[in-house]
C-alpha cells in the first residue's frame, strides 16, 4: 500500500513538472531564431522535455515492480 502511494505521488510530481516546463511563458523563452546542431531551439527544448518526462515516468513505473 505504501509503495503505491509513493508511486502515485512521484507520478504526480512528474506531471506537475511537465506542466510547468511546458507552460507557455517558459516555452516562449526558447522561441528564438537560434539553431543547435541544425535544429531550432524551441523544437530541441520541447522534444527534450518530452523525452525526459517519458524517461522519468518509465523509471518510476519500473521501480514499482
Amino acid at each position: 500500500m505504501r509503495r503505491a502511494i509513493l508511486t502515485s505521488q512521484r507520478l504526480l510530481a512528474v506531471f506537475l513538472a511537465g506542466m510547468l516546463l511546458l507552460f507557455s511563458p517558459i516555452v516562449s523563452l526558447f522561441d528564438r531564431p537560434e539553431f543547435w546542431f541544425g535544429i531550432p531551439l524551441i523544437y530541441l527544448y520541447l522534444f527534450t522535455v518530452w523525452a525526459l518526462l517519458i524517461i522519468a515516468m518509465s523509471l518510476i513505473i519500473g521501480s514499482q515492480k
